[in-house]
Parts: C-alpha cells; sequence; structure tokens
C-alpha cells in the first residue's frame, strides 16, 4: 500500500518566504513631466535675465550721467549770463539813477531872465525895485520836512504908498514862479523920498522936503514846479533856449510830458 508523507509545516506562516524587499535607488516619477521641463527652463534663464537687466541699467545711468554733465555745463553757462544780465541791470540803473538826478537838477532851472521879466510885469506903476537878492536854501534840520532846494527870493524897493506894496505883493502871490504861501512882506515904512542930485536948489539954499515913500522888503521861496510844467510861462518871458532842450528831453522819454 502507498502511504502519503504531507508536511503540514511548510504551510505555516513562518515557513512562508517573505517577499524580497525592493533594492533603495531614486525612482523617476510617472506621469506629465511639462512642469519639470519649464521649471529646468526657467531655471537656466534667469541669469540670462538678470544679465541682461544689469547690462540695460548699465547703459541707462551711463545715459544719465551723460545727461547730468550736460545739464550742469548748461547750467553754468546759464549762471553765467544771468550774472552778465545782472551786471548790465545794475549798469542800466546806476545809469538811469545818475541820468534821473541831473533831469531833477535841469527840470528845477528857474532862469534870472525869465523871473526878472515876469516881475517886471507884474510891478505897479508907482513901485520901484532897488535890489533883487537870492536867499541861499536853508539847512535840513532833523525831523522836518526838507527846505526848498531852489531857495528864496528877496526883493527890497520904495513905493508911493503902503496900498502899493500891498498890490505888488497879491500881484508876486499869482506868479508861477514864486511861491504863494510864502510870499510876505517883511518891512514897510515910511522914509524921506530920495533927492536926485539935479534936483537940489542952487539959490537962497531954501531945501524943499521931499515927500515920504514906503520903503518895502518883500521875500519870497522859488516855487519847486518843475520847469517842465511852465513851458507856456517860461515861452512868454523869451526862454526859449531851455524850452527847447525840454521838449528834447521829453521827446526821448527821459522827461514825462
Amino acid at each position: 500500500m502507498y502511504s502519503l508523507d504531507v508536511n503540514f509545516l511548510k504551510d505555516r506562516a513562518a515557513f512562508q518566504k517573505s517577499p524580497e524587499k525592493k533594492k533603495g535607488g531614486m525612482t523617476l516619477p510617472v506621469g506629465d513631466m511639462t512642469p519639470v521641463y519649464i521649471g529646468a527652463a526657467i531655471a537656466l534663464c534667469l541669469p540670462l535675465f538678470i544679465g541682461a537687466g544689469w547690462g540695460i541699467l548699465q547703459a541707462k545711468n551711463a545715459e544719465l550721467e551723460q545727461a547730468i554733465a550736460q545739464l550742469d555745463t548748461e547750467n553754468k553757462r546759464l549762471e553765467a549770463q544771468i550774472g552778465n544780465i545782472n551786471k548790465i541791470k545794475e549798469e542800466t540803473a546806476k545809469i538811469k539813477s545818475e541820468t534821473q538826478s541831473l533831469v531833477a537838477v535841469f527840470d528845477q532851472i528857474r532862469p534870472w531872465s525869465a523871473m526878472l521879466q515876469d516881475m517886471r510885469d507884474r510891478i505897479p506903476p508907482l513901485v520901484q525895485i532897488e535890489n533883487v537878492k537870492q536867499i541861499a536854501p536853508v539847512a535840513p534840520v532833523e525831523g522836518q520836512a526838507p527846505p526848498n532846494p531852489a531857495g528864496g527870493i528877496e526883493l527890497t524897493g520904495i513905493a508911493r504908498s503902503f496900498n502899493d506894496v500891498n498890490d505888488f505883493l497879491l500881484s508876486l502871490q499869482q506868479s508861477r514862479f514864486l511861491k504863494a504861501t510864502e510870499s510876505k512882506i517883511i518891512t514897510a515904512e515910511l522914509v524921506d523920498a530920495p533927492i536926485q542930485p539935479s534936483a537940489t536948489p542952487a539959490n537962497n539954499g531954501v531945501v524943499i522936503k521931499p515927500p515920504q515913500v514906503v520903503k518895502y522888503t518883500i521875500q519870497s521861496s522859488l516855487s519847486d514846479v518843475p520847469a517842465s510844467e511852465l513851458m507856456r510861462e517860461l515861452e512868454q518871458k523869451g526862454t526859449v533856449g531851455l524850452v527847447a532842450r525840454i521838449r528834447g528831453l521829453q521827446q526821448t522819454g527821459v522827461i514825462q510830458r
């Protein structure tokens, strides 16, 4: 008879062979490789981008430095021109100031011929002028208005009566060559009329007492009205030369019309 030799130990789990372990190593992913390629491409191109950007920045810096140098040169040129312009302005202002000073002096000229002719036209028939004297300007006093730079005038003479002296004063106050508010009688007194040598009696030694007259002194300040505003009066008194010069200055714009 046949006998069956069965080994049940081999069927147990302990005697079963364990599966072989897989050897270690990098396992390549299996699937879509596009992100990997994109990342690698970016990693390779990034230095190129950085280098290109750096080159562009360097070029821009060079351009900016050149532009700054040009602007600096232009700024220096403009500053030099501005300095010349300012210098010209200062010289022009100085010349203008000197011209205005000369014009101011010129515009204050009072021709004596015109003023004396004006007095002759205004003197009453019974009034005589013996002396005409110019009064120098008074020195300025601190805290007060400056005095009239043209000064004043003093008239002395004789008149037939006090009324004649008053009439002469009123007539002088109407003159544009004098200041009406500062024209006044300083002295007026009765004196014996001067005797002419030819009037001395030759016979009998009889002396005739001369009539009395009024000896007066009138003072006034010269007007500070510019000569350019006295054109009509100057022409009427025959001051043609001064009028022609003033008109020439008016045409050039130095003196305003």
